[in-house]
């Protein structure tokens, strides 16, 4: 009886999806012999060749096409084995792979994380970070079962449900006195920004826009945690999701303060419409809701 290796099936996917065995390496974080070594594993497996290169990329072969066509149906009848197992188990076990933005990862996940590990061991949560267009991707894909990403989401493949509002605060460093907390009262500070081009650069931009300023940042970086630092070293003052400056330990040596007008963001949880919502996945939604 034919194997057929499920992990490898699914790097197929991916390949024939991105075109290229480089670009599927870098969204699984291998090396490209690795995922040329599994391709060619099940082709192995399967006696046939899969895949072909052309001068666009990489393409499915007559064979390989038509195991496209059952990929989708075998993951559905993984997920759906998965499901019927958990739902006759009295625990919430299983793996869930949530992906999610840096600041997310640090200031919001580890308590529900400490909390499910400690109250269902037998679950396994796995977490990657990166921007929401990455995210939302691999979700996509099937590489993560859940984003926890800013929204708007452009992708029409995915279900959308808004979990929670993100503020941003004012920060400078602590000691400065007065400090002013509209557009117009801050445009001409010492700015330390995050990168340009980032989904948190142009929220912070537009809300400058709407006042008719252009900010011209005296640093830029994509670390919450490195801008903190900057601005309590005095170095300037910047705008931050107020989660990453809630409790004492990281708001030390900072003062924050709320904007006027009030400046918040919309994260929302994705997901794919056949993905079933297991009982591990359903506690990471209600812990992080």
């Amino acid at each position: 009886m034919t194997s057929l290796n499920l992990s490898h099936l699914a790097t197929f996917r991916l390949v024939v999806g991105r075109g290229s065995f480089s670009a599927a390496a870098d969204a699984l974080g291998l090396s490209q012999p690795a995922v040329s070594l599994q391709i060619r594993q099940l082709e192995q497996s399967l006696r046939a060749r899969l895949v072909e290169r052309t001068g666009r990329g990489v393409t499915a072969t007559a064979a390989g096409l038509a195991l496209l066509a059952h990929s989708e149906r075998i993951s559905q009848a993984v997920d759906d084995a998965v499901r019927a197992v958990s739902e006759v188990s009295q625990d919430v076990s299983g793996q869930v792979r949530i992906g999610t933005g840096a600041t997310a990862c640090i200031h919001l996940l580890p308590p529900a994380l400490q909390y499910l590990r400690e109250t269902y061991p037998s679950l396994q949560v796995g977490v990657t970070t990166g921007n929401t267009v990455d995210i939302v991707r691999a979700v996509e894909e099937n590489r993560l079962d859940l984003g926890l990403v800013t929204q708007p989401v452009s992708s029409r493949q995915l279900v959308v449900n808004r979990c929670r509002e993100e503020e941003f605060v004012f920060i400078c460093r602590s000691g400065k006195g007065a400090m002013p907390i509209s557009a117009d009262g801050l445009y001409a500070l010492p700015w330390i920004a995050f990168e340009e081009g980032s989904g948190t650069r142009l929220l912070i931009d537009s809300w400058f826009s709407a006042s008719g300023l252009t900010i011209s940042p005296v640093m830029e970086s994509g670390s919450i945690e490195a801008i903190k630092r900057l601005v309590r070293a005095g170095l300037g003052v910047s705008i931050v999701p107020k989660m990453a400056v809630e409790n004492v330990f990281d708001s030390e040596g900072l003062e924050v303060h709320s904007l006027v007008p009030v400046l918040h963001r919309q994260l929302a949880f994705v997901m794919r419409p056949d993905k079933i919502l297991s009982r591990g996945m359903a506690e990471v939604i209600r812990l992080l809701t």
